[in-house]
């Protein structure tokens, strides 16, 4: 099938070739990819001009990690939880609510001109969350190359009073921009250039105690694509049940350890992916654990408290292990 390319394409690849910064050069393959008809004949074109901007920016963030600039953001806790979204979708407002932080918070567009960090306590653990600039503010480009291709989970954050479809195929658009698609069981994005994530939609609103409209539109918009809450950062209503889907929605889990004969002490687990076993854990705890392990004795998901089990045990979320080497 003939890619069929308008002249406006041909345009923005002059723009490009003759580009001498990373950040022209991205938004000349941009450009490239928006005015692109989208059918099969394109489909390898796509794939490599995203292949091109992905490299683009990985080697902008070298360029500026070398410098006095550093636009990474070090993961701390037990996850990464960036927010995302237009303009005046109360992201700020929802770091503030979670957390200990106080960024600007205004009623004017931009005031985020660069990523705000605070951690958010949930039962025993801390999870970073990341107030991103919007995905549509170009000066803060490399910040999201660099945070939301990297982040363990993103959080679309709209504003259920303003149609809030519409704001979140924005945001979506601009993921795609830079190469990031949400993660969807069962579709592999490895040879197209895109990198997946776990998202899911918070859906802001000033209070709950409103229709059903805006969140049931989402719903059937995403169904089966992303999934919506209902929150209310001013009100700091259905905050606990956030946090709640944003721990689950990491995949991870917690274990405690404890020594023979000792109280085990839960104020601070180890964090593993969900579906880790004993050998996983051992080694977390010490690398030389895992060649050295002779068997596990656990509380929680075993068949009975105090079993012994082998190094292939699968563990469950808040599971106490005893490791013997």
């Amino acid at each position: 099938m003939p890619a069929n390319l308008t002249p406006q394409y041909f345009e923005a690849e002059r723009r490009f070739k003759s580009a001498t910064t990373p950040e022209e050069k991205i938004q000349a393959l941009e450009a490239m990819l928006a005015v692109m008809p989208k059918h099969k004949g394109t489909d390898h074109l796509q794939a490599d001009l995203r292949r091109k901007i992905a490299k683009i920016s990985e080697e902008a963030e070298k360029k500026y990690a070398t410098s006095r600039k550093n636009f990474n953001i070090r993961r701390e806790g037990a996850g990464q939880v960036a927010l995302t979204g237009l303009p005046n979708t109360g992201k700020s407002l929802l770091l503030a609510s979670l957390t200990n932080v106080k960024p600007e918070v205004a009623a004017y567009p931009f005031s985020t001109k660069s990523p705000n960090v605070g951690m958010m306590p949930f039962e025993n653990i801390q999870i970073q969350l990341v107030d991103m600039p919007a995905i549509n503010m170009e000066e803060a480009r490399v910040w999201s190359n660099s945070v939301l291709r990297n982040a363990d989970l993103l959080a679309i954050v709209v504003d259920l009073t303003n149609d809030p479809v519409r704001q979140a195929e924005a945001t979506l658009e601009g993921l795609e921009e830079i190469s990031v698609v949400p993660y969807k069981p069962g579709v592999d994005n490895s040879a197209t250039g895109l990198r997946e994530r776990r998202a899911f939609i918070i859906a802001n609103v000033g209070d709950l105690d409103i229709d059903d409209e805006g969140i049931n539109a989402l719903h059937t918009r995403f169904n089966g694509r992303l999934d919506a809450i209902r929150v209310s950062a001013a009100e700091k209503q259905n905050l606990e049940e956030l946090k709640r889907q944003i721990f689950s929605r990491l995949n991870i889990m917690r274990v405690h350890t404890k020594s023979p004969g000792a109280k085990v002490d839960l104020s601070d687990p180890v964090i593993l992916p969900a579906g880790a076993t004993i050998k996983d854990a051992a080694e977390a705890v010490h690398k030389d654990f895992r060649s050295g392990l002779r068997y596990a004795v656990i509380w929680g998901s075993g068949k009975f408290d105090g079993q012994r089990v082998g190094a292939e045990h699968v563990l469950r979320d808040n599971d106490v292990i005893e490791l013997h080497v």
